[in-house]
């Protein structure tokens, strides 16, 4: 081989070496630019939209997901957190009977055909929201709770605050037409979330059909208005909506290994493209997500000592799951966290925020997580505190 034939192969190796990461970093874009493309096309024909994943919160997507829009009947989502926490504190129970007033028995729309002076359980009024979205069973559940349906607004709008929705108000419990009743999609994604927390809540969103009265001379068929929970696999709920004027909305969660996210889509032309995009929206979530768990529900987190209370001290169990969002094959080497808890004092109201857990990869913070009280601790009398206080000097 001459000299000259040697210098153009040593030249062609130069080149292609120094051309090699310039066509890698290339793919590498076309791989983000990819990504992008997918995202952009999530909901289309929706008004506004957001994919979230319901264990962290992280948003994977969203389009013009502040806009205040009516949510229709996407607004029994906080009718049913509010019963779910009047559960949970025990001021009723799911065979408490329910009496159904002139005034629930007169609503339009979607129905149970409550009957005035009609009875039915709470787990039957609950069925009759989730599956059937009962404008009657609603508003005889916030006459059940709060006395009056006026009232248990009020207390839906001051749910709504505390959870921090700012594009959020409630004119009444079920979703009506009304002036002054709106939401935006990342505020129900919000408020969902919140719902998911009770896990037993899907156990009624996940049904697809059930009968109520089923032992009497009228038997009523129930049928779940969000057909994705039937043809999706892992879906198990939310809640769909319906007016002329908001169109066809739903906020619907679905669940697969570890992995759960919400996806709230609003103003859709219709059900078939609605249940079309939000599936398209699970799918694109469980392909290119995935989750890693810090606790499990029912883990001990830790313990928080309590000045001048009746217990000195309130050992913390995950009331919920907790977990951090990754892209599929990331690495979980350096992920850790800690926990930050108040110093507390008595009187301690449950629920009440104490703290939070962060979790990072290596310095970076991924997500935080808001830590409440899981009871509440009355103030310690005098004696006890005595007590408390010589039994310390000789422990």
């Amino acid at each position: 081989m001459n000299q000259q034939c040697k210098r153009l192969i040593v030249m062609s190796c130069i080149a292609i070496l120094l051309l090699a990461p310039s066509t890698a970093w290339s793919a590498g874009e076309k791989r983000a630019e990819g990504e992008a493309a997918v995202q952009s096309e999530l909901a289309p024909s929706s008004r506004s939209a957001i994919l979230m994943d319901a264990d962290s919160g992280t948003i994977i997507y969203e389009k013009s997901s502040h806009d205040r829009l009516p949510p229709a009947s996407i607004t029994k989502v906080m009718t049913m957190l509010l019963i779910m926490e009047a559960l949970d504190e025990g001021r009723i129970k799911l065979t408490d009977k329910v009496s159904t007033s002139e005034y629930a028995a007169s609503m339009g729309g979607s129905q149970i055909f409550l009957e005035p002076g009609e009875q039915m359980s709470v787990d039957e009024m609950l069925k009759g929201i989730a599956l059937a979205s009962g404008n009657d069973a609603s508003v005889a559940m916030a006459e059940k709770i709060a006395g009056t349906e006026a009232e248990f607004v009020n207390m839906m709008n001051k749910r709504a605050e505390e959870l921090g929705l700012k594009n959020t108000h409630f004119a009444n419990c079920n979703g009506l037409p009304a002036e002054n009743h709106y939401s935006s999609a990342h505020d129900i994604a919000i408020m969902s979330r919140e719902l998911l927390k009770h896990n037993e809540i899907t156990k009624y969103t996940g049904m697809y059909q059930d009968y109520l009265r089923k032992s009497s001379e009228k038997p009523f068929w129930l049928v779940n208005t969000n057909k994705l929970v039937r043809f999706y696999s892992g879906a198990d709920g939310l809640k769909t909506g319906f007016t002329t004027e908001a169109k066809f909305c739903l906020t619907a969660t679905a669940r697969r290994d570890n992995l759960r996210v919400i996806a709230v889509v609003m103003g859709e032309p219709n059900t078939k493209t609605r249940n079309a995009e939000v599936s398209q929206m699970f799918d694109f979530s469980f392909a290119q997500y995935m989750n890693h768990p810090i606790f499990k529900k029912g883990d001990p987190m830790g313990t928080v000592k309590i000045e001048k209370g009746m217990q000195s001290e309130l050992q913390l169990t995950a009331k919920h799951s907790y977990s951090v969002l990754l892209r599929k094959g990331s690495s979980v080497k350096d992920i850790r966290y800690e926990l930050k808890l108040e110093p507390l004092k008595a009187p301690v109201t449950v629920n009440a925020p104490i703290g939070k857990l962060i979790v990072y990869q290596g310095d970076q913070v991924l997500t935080e997580f808001a830590v409440d009280a899981p009871v509440s601790v009355e103030r310690a009398g005098w004696w006890k505190l005595l007590k408390r206080s010589f039994g310390g000097l000789f422990s």
